[in-house]
């Protein structure tokens, strides 16, 4: 006999409960003997049994049914939930909820749809979850916030859901982006000492001006803003202020949302100087040496940055003699009446500790020995923080790495012991490039590449690389083991071909050398920044001569043959000590190389070659860069020097303002500049950031000064084409590292003018290194 549904709302169930604990209608008890799901679509039964919290054999009852309801609610599944009962069978009838079918975006022009999809994913809204509405409110909120993180704060945005099929629903966020708001003034009250111009200039945050589309400073940022006040708050605290306080900060904007006003209320106090300055606590008996390390002395305006300086010179140096764990606590006593104060660094070494082991973590493909033969801080000896830090350091330089992280850790039970764990987070270290450039010497350069900086994990690199530059054309392959042995000499070995056209640009000659060879070197280590190279090479010169070809270059040709085989042994050294080799601000870089071309080949000659560069920042963001090359030729065993060897000046590189290549000593018959066997160019330069960028240092101006020539043998046949002495260019111009390489543009102009002199106002190039 049909036995009707006995439905158990939840309306029922929570009336009943609350009518003094007596149930009405309530449901006789029963044993479960079976339970049945009924309306699902996309939810799998077995999901809806885990929540429920009846089983078969269980007792059923009210209380029973109205857990059940709860428990399938709070999964989020579901609209609606009803429980039946049929004899001894519990029936569970849901409604679920619609699943997001798609999330589009119109009106959006200020973001990029892929990243507001990421954000939307960060706070739980995407494909395929369930349609909640709460969820969809705070997705809108986001996309809000997003928008007046850029200074859109007249956006309003819409959500339009749609049903679709299969349960499905559609979710459009409409935005009406409106104007973006600028910050039109920053104002300071309550400074008497510096001015309002001053603090603007410690701040990121901008009034708009020529360069506020690429800075986007004008527009206003909550994160902007503090960082902004603790540059503030700095720059005060540096120059004595030690009661500087920032009072409040106020942020309007107009009724339109098209502008925004900072005010920034603050206290300067007055500024302090030190009145003595002393070690204390536990010294270890280096006194004198800690005393060297304070970096500010009685009678100085208090500096909380040089405080800081001195405390980590300190820990640092504590560090060196295994004191892993010091610590150095500035104590001040401040005198309000006369504005001086009294400086005590506590220092307290703690306990002195050596390494017991090197874990090395996260090198799924390097091997182990790759990291642990760059580290300075060895197992079973004293902890070493100079050592470490090197350590960390030599390991970054390796590139393999996207993040090298070296942690101490104590060793449980035992107070004088630390482990040293690498962390290191691998990044692929092969590449394919293809590059494609335009230069104001070179025109279209074309440039493709295939390396492997770390060849099966072993820190073997392997390098294949072609240029097609107009006047050097390259195909070079080169392998670099940087422990061909394990004191750590490298090995580095090089197969090339070159076509290089030194004329192109000076005459109408299409006068080429190519070159074909190979050389391998070696470099040894003899300090932590400094390697001497030995190497030899093979290699042959073709010299491609037509009816333009200089007099002198044909005369080469006549007396030696078109073809020359060289057979160079090289010595060189080279010390790299700048904080950057992209954007150096400060440090040196020296390199310096000689070339012999032995009686085995066709050629004997000698050749030496230096390089130095200097760099001191004496301003934030202004640095000073001086750079010097050197180079000297000489013919040996009665031939003169190679003019395939010979040097060119002029451009960009060199001395910039005249044309490439152009500088030095002429052919006697037609002029043309045809290089020379001395080399002397310099360089200063004065880079700093560009007006209204703050402190960007992938966007700087320069102003430059250069000099330089090229000098031929007295005994060459050549003309110096009237004095020529040394030739001095200047200008301006801007660098920028662009995301296709470092770019520098330049306006150059003689400083005086010679007669036969070629010139080049405006000249540019990707990857000139100064």
């Amino acid at each position: 006999m049909f036995k009707p549904h006995r439905f158990v709302p939840k309306t029922v169930i929570a009336a009943a409960i609350a009518a003094h604990g007596l149930v009405a209608h309530a449901t006789t008890p029963f044993v479960v003997q079976d339970i049945r799901i009924e309306g699902l679509q996309r939810v799998e039964p077995g999901t809806v049994f885990a929540y429920l919290p009846i089983k078969q054999g269980d007792t059923f009852s009210d209380d029973k049914a109205s857990e059940a309801i709860r428990a399938l609610y709070a999964t989020g599944f579901f609209n609606d939930v009803k429980i039946a009962t049929e004899g001894n069978v519990v029936i569970v009838q849901v409604l679920e909820r619609p699943a997001i079918g798609t999330i589009d975006f119109a009106g959006i022009h200020e973001f990029d749809k892929e990243n507001l999809t990421k954000a939307l994913r960060a706070v739980g809204l995407s494909q395929g979850r369930y349609y909640d509405k709460a969820l969809v409110d705070k997705a809108e909120q986001e996309l809000k916030r997003q928008y007046l993180t850029r200074g859109y704060y007249a956006a309003e945005v819409t959500t339009t859901i749609t049903p679709i099929d299969r349960n499905r629903v559609s979710v459009l966020f409409s935005v009406a982006e409106g104007p973006s708001a600028k910050i039109r003034q920053i104002n300071f009250i309550g400074n008497k000492a510096f001015s309002t111009g001053t603090l603007r200039d410690e701040m990121q945050l901008s009034t708009p001006n020529w360069f506020s589309w690429y800075t986007k400073n004008d527009l206003y940022a909550k994160d902007k803003l503090t960082g902004d006040l603790e540059n503030v708050r700095s720059y005060y605290l540096n120059r004595g202020y030690l009661e500087f306080n920032i009072e409040s900060t106020q942020v309007s904007i107009t009724p339109d949302k098209k502008d925004m006003y900072l005010t920034v209320t603050l206290h300067e106090g007055e500024p302090y100087t030190i009145n003595s300055i002393k070690l204390a606590g536990n010294l270890l008996d280096r006194e004198p040496e800690l005393n060297k390390l304070i970096k500010i002395k009685p009678g100085d305006r208090f500096s909380a940055e040089k405080l800081q300086a001195t405390t980590k010179a300190i820990v640092d140096k504590l560090g060196e003699y295994g004191y892993a764990f010091a610590t150095v606590n500035a104590q001040p006593q401040i005198d309000q009446e006369h504005h001086k104060v009294d400086l005590t660094l506590q220092v307290d070494p703690s306990r002195r500790v050596y390494v017991r082991r090197i874990n090395v973590v996260g090198n799924t493909r390097t091997r182990d020995e790759v990291v642990r033969r760059e580290m300075r801080q060895l197992e079973s000896s004293w902890f070493d923080s100079n050592r470490l830090a090197l350590s960390k350091d030599r390991i970054n330089r390796l590139g393999y790495f996207t993040d090298v992280d070296v942690t101490t850790v104590p060793v449980e039970g035992t107070p004088d012991q630390v482990d040293v764990d690498v962390k290191v987070a691998e990044k692929p270290t092969g590449a394919i490039t293809l590059g494609a450039g335009f230069s104001s010497t070179d025109k279209v350069v074309l440039s493709a590449g295939v390396s492997q900086d770390n060849v099966f994990g072993s820190g073997t690199s392997l390098a294949v690389n072609v240029n097609t530059a107009k006047t050097y054309r390259t195909l070079t392959v080169t392998q670099v083991d940087p422990y061909f042995t394990v004191d750590g000499i490298k090995r580095i070995t090089d197969v090339y071909y070159r076509t290089y056209q030194p004329l192109y640009y000076s005459t109408d000659s299409s006068f080429k050398i190519v070159t074909i060879g190979g050389d391998l070197k070696f470099g040894i280590p003899f300090s932590e920044v400094d390697t001497v190279y030995f190497g030899a090479g093979l290699e042959q010169n073709q010299l491609d001569v037509d009816a333009n070809t200089p007099a002198s270059y044909k005369q080469y040709v006549t007396d030696f043959g078109r073809v020359s085989n060289n057979v160079p042994i090289t010595v060189g050294w080279s010390r790299d000590a700048r904080d950057s080799a992209l954007v150096p601000s400060r440090g040196y870089f020296t390199q310096a190389n000689a070339e012999y071309g032995t009686p085995i080949g066709g050629t004997q000659y000698y050749k030496a070659d230096i390089n130095a560069q200097y760099y001191y920042s004496f301003s934030r963001g202004f640095v000073l860069g001086f750079n010097f090359q050197g180079g000297y030729g000489k013919g040996m065993g009665g031939k003169p020097y190679p003019i395939f060897k010979n040097y060119y000046a002029g451009g960009i590189g060199s001395v910039r303002g005249y044309e490439p290549s152009s500088l030095g000593p002429r052919d006697a018959t037609t002029n043309d500049p045809i290089g020379g066997s001395k080399l002397l160019v310099g360089n200063i330069e004065l880079t700093f950031p560009l007006p209204g960028t703050g402190y960007d240092r992938t966007l700087r101006v320069f102003t430059f000064l250069d000099a330089g020539n090229v000098w031929a043998d007295a005994s060459s046949a050549a003309t110096s084409n009237g004095a020529n002495g040394l030739r001095y260019g200047y200008g301006v111009g801007l660098a920028w590292i662009s995301p296709i390489g470092p770019l520098k543009l330049s306006l150059g102009f003689p400083l005086t003018k010679h007669t036969g002199d070629q010139y080049q106002k405006f000249q540019f190039q990707i990857g000139t290194a100064f």
